[in-house]
């Protein structure tokens, strides 16, 4: 897998991340196995993610239809079926209603991939915010240690940044109104 293409510090390969996280999809479902993904390249997605939150509203307004979807908590096994059964992003419209991370064995995955698709789908894959992307939650919940175990504690400062710009609520063609359960300060 080519992540870098030349310079040292590596260009963003949204491509190659998708790739690689997608290739579980035809494997045994193994919790908590790795997909070997660089610090960098992850470091790189969470700058291009951020990006696209911050030119996005914190109340979105969206169109019908929208498959909406809510904890996904690491399992990142059921997310791989649930795009097996809606679709994949680049074909539908994808509404997730926060807490992505902890709990489940497969944290980091999810969340990357999930950023990816943000990054390469931005106006039909939208992600809200929930308490457990906030950094006193999920530093308790397993998303800190996860990142410590595997990469460093600065990748996990680094998604909370992300989590930051995140927005809180959509509404979709003025009717329904979704937002996360709980958010924490």
């Amino acid at each position: 897998m080519e992540y870098a293409t030349g310079d040292s510090e590596g260009v963003l390969n949204v491509d190659a991340i998708i790739e690689a996280l997608l290739d579980l999809r035809t494997s045994t479902p193994v919790e908590g196995c790795a997909v070997a993904i660089p610090e960098r390249q992850i470091e790189l997605l969470c700058h291009q993610t951020k990006a696209v939150f911050a030119d996005q509203p914190m109340m979105l307004e969206l169109d019908a239809p929208m498959t909406v979807a809510g904890d996904v908590h690491g399992q990142y096994y059921d997310l791989l079926r649930l795009f097996e059964y809606g679709g994949p992003p680049e074909e539908a419209n994808y509404l997730f209603l926060g807490d992505y991370v902890d709990r489940g064995k497969n944290s980091i995955e999810t969340i990357t991939l999930m950023f990816a698709f943000k990054a390469k789908y931005p106006e039909n894959f939208f992600m809200l915010r929930g308490n457990h992307e906030c950094a006193s939650v999920n530093r308790l919940y397993g998303f800190y240690d996860e990142c410590k175990r595997r990469y460093k504690v600065k990748l996990w400062k680094t998604f909370g940044d992300v989590f930051n710009f995140m927005p809180v609520c959509g509404l979709i063609d003025d009717r329904i109104l979704c937002m996360h359960g709980g958010l924490s300060p």
